[in-house]
């Protein structure tokens, strides 16, 4: 009957105000009753969700950024460990250009050594050919001596007998 009545109602033209206020009330209690169970509710829950996504994106800048600071540094070591690499070559060629220059001066003193010993060991024989011919012109010298005096000799003799004598001593080397 109450539907029908407000119908009634409505096709007469007339305001029902007791209906008017009962919807409203009733509008209420559900506007009140959707906030405090649903809305409250799916509020929170957007609100966490919010929350979540801000703290999301907000870790995700700080590791964008903990990960620039360590592209950063790897950029960093990387100069430096080309750098050493590269004062490590240079070191090594100095270190070869040095060792190569001993080397070499190391060889021109032993050659030179050698040089030196050579030419003493050739001074050395030289002065005992020289000592040894000096015998022999010497024991030659007197065994002529002894010939010559052996027999008187004249001039042509006497030449004949140093030339024998310095022919066989020229076979004799």
């Amino acid at each position: 009957m109450l539907t029908f009545d407000l119908a009634l109602g409505a096709s007469t033209g007339g305001l029902n105000t007791g209906d008017i206020i009962f919807q409203l009330v009733i509008f209420l209690i559900l506007l009140a009753l959707l906030k405090k169970y649903a809305l409250g509710p799916v509020m929170n829950m957007m609100k966490q969700r919010e929350e979540h996504i801000a703290n999301e994106i907000a870790n995700s800048e700080e590791r964008n950024k903990e990960a620039q600071k360590l592209v950063e540094e790897q950029r960093d070591l990387l100069k430096q460990a080309r750098l050493e690499a590269q004062s490590l070559v240079e070191n090594a060629k100095k270190l070869g250009d040095q060792q190569k220059e001993e080397i070499i001066q190391a060889a021109r003193a032993e050659a030179g050594r050698l040089k030196d010993g050579a030419l003493q060991e050739i001074e050395r024989e030289k002065e005992q050919a020289v000592a040894a011919l000096r015998e022999q012109v010497a024991s030659l010298s007197v065994l002529i001596a002894s010939k010559v005096i052996e027999k008187e000799l004249n001039e042509q003799e006497q030449e004949k007998l140093i030339n024998d004598y310095i022919n066989e001593v020229g076979e004799g080397r």
